[in-house]
């Protein structure tokens, strides 16, 4: 019997349900976005973030942008709802209004906000592209 209790133990997010950080339209991954945590409800079994850079709410006459970050509870359908929606416009350039979603499983996983690379993979092709024709271009001269 006393191995039951010690097995529900140490699976407190299967009895209790996911945690995640929730924070709506932040400017930054601090105070509420790292303080307030929910326990999930059943269905949902990931962590969402949503980071967006864009104009400030209020008119500024420098154009001056700022990040919003959001972080809830999602399932896995809403998570690929939500990046498949936001993909065309996850660029990540500093003069363009972009926002990107990421999801991830695990009690909690959402305290950073990392984007995973969503747009990293692109660029580490190029450069590998680049880095074959720079040995290609030198092997042909040496």
């Amino acid at each position: 019997m006393w191995i039951i209790g010690f097995l529900f133990l140490l699976t407190p997010s299967t009895v209790l349900g996911l945690e995640c950080y929730v924070c709506d339209n932040q400017d930054s991954n601090y105070d509420k976005c790292t303080k307030t945590i929910k326990t999930c409800d059943i269905a949902e079994d990931r962590c969402l973030s949503e980071v967006r850079w864009g104009s400030t709410p209020y008119w500024d006459s420098t154009g001056k942008k700022q990040f919003y970050i959001s972080k809830t509870c999602s399932t896995e359908r809403q998570c690929k709802s939500e990046i498949s929606k936001v993909s065309s416009r996850c660029d990540r350039i500093w003069y363009n209004d972009w926002e990107c979603v990421e999801c991830c499983h695990g009690d909690r996983c959402n305290y950073f906000v990392t984007l995973a690379g969503v747009n990293v993979k692109p660029h580490g092709i190029f450069y590998i592209l680049v880095s074959l024709a720079w040995l290609f271009i030198l092997k042909k001269v040496l």
